[in-house]
């Protein structure tokens, strides 16, 4: 059987960058490389997406348009990483977790949009303890977070490091720095959608001076809890179960929490990166409240990762072949 044929259409972004350098020494499939001179010629891409298998689309939100155009009636499966089609009915969303009915209807979809990175740790945390009962799904939850510079794609590399350069893990110029402090931000249509509560939340996000990497506190009150004094270890339960079979996925006993912490103080954002790992965390007594925590490397079960374990889940392979756990 012919091993199948993948292509990146936007493999010099940040995103396909990565996801090239995870599949490219993969011996189950054939990754289809476009020239340097020939990414931004129309046919050449079109004859690449008709050639392909399965295409990831490693473009920004308003460049995804005309690579579907591109592909017209290809009978290439496609996985958009951008934002435009997370919420779209004729897509599926791609973030396995969610349910075994997401993943089977992944491994099925001719169409999958890619989840965004500050999602996956809110989706993940929150999901399962909405299900259980243990948090009110009315209540107004609240999400700081920061990321990587990277996240913000070659524009903002450039910006941190003032000048194209490689991947580093070293401080870079700019200080840390909060952003969309006007409350809109374009990944809160999946938080809302996918994480079973009632309301988008309130989304601080930050970005680091640090190439890669993620943390996303989810403050709980003792008012959000659907049950009097639920507990960290009742959250780590609720866990553990929904996600028994979720290989990138390790919920944190309350009781290893200080054993991940630098100094017993500090929950460092570099702690998931070249991985497909996210953790979850919750920390807190009941009377107190909670604070939930997810760390993630924003480049991997952040986006090009979690593109590969879709791509995975789509063409057969096993859903962990070329990841990190």
């Amino acid at each position: 059987m012919s091993r199948p044929r993948i292509y990146i259409d936007g493999q010099q972004g940040t995103t396909g960058l990565r996801l090239q350098q995870m599949l490219e020494t993969r011996q189950d499939l054939d990754l289809l490389l476009i020239p340097a001179g020939e990414r931004k010629n129309p046919q050449v891409r079109a004859e690449f997406l008709a050639t392909a298998d399965l295409a990831v689309l490693c473009l920004p939100d308003e460049a995804v348009a005309e690579a579907l155009e591109l592909a017209g009636p290809s009978r290439a499966r496609l996985i958009d990483t951008s934002t435009a089609r997370r919420v779209h009915p004729d897509w599926v969303y791609g973030l396995p977790e969610i349910s075994p009915e997401q993943k089977e209807a992944i491994r099925k979809a001719p169409r999958v949009a890619n989840c965004g990175c500050y999602p996956v740790s809110f989706i993940l945390a929150l999901r399962p303890l909405v299900q259980a009962g243990l948090i009110d799904p009315q209540a107004a939850y609240t999400i700081n977070a920061v990321s990587g510079y990277s996240g913000g794609g070659r524009k903002m590399i450039e910006a941190y490091e003032q000048a194209p350069g490689p991947q580093r893990a070293a401080d870079a110029a700019l200080p840390l720095g909060l952003y969309n402090l006007e409350g809109s931000h374009k990944h809160l249509a999946e938080m809302h959608r996918f994480s079973l509560v009632a309301n988008p939340p309130l989304f601080v996000p930050s970005v680091a001076h640090t190439y890669c990497g993620m943390l996303v506190s989810i403050p709980l009150p003792a008012s959000h809890f659907a049950k009097t004094g639920a507990t960290a270890q009742q959250v780590w339960e609720a866990w553990e179960e929904y996600y028994r079979a979720c290989p990138f996925v390790r919920p944190v006993p309350p009781d290893q929490n200080t054993s991940h912490l630098r100094e017993g103080k500090f929950l460092d954002l570099k702690g998931c990166n070249f991985t497909n790992r996210v953790e979850l965390y919750a920390f807190g007594e009941p009377d107190q409240g909670l604070v939930l925590v997810g760390r993630l490397d924003n480049l991997g079960k952040g986006a090009s990762g979690n593109a590969v374990q879709c791509l995975n889940l789509m063409l057969g392979f096993e859903e962990t072949a070329g990841l990190v756990a």
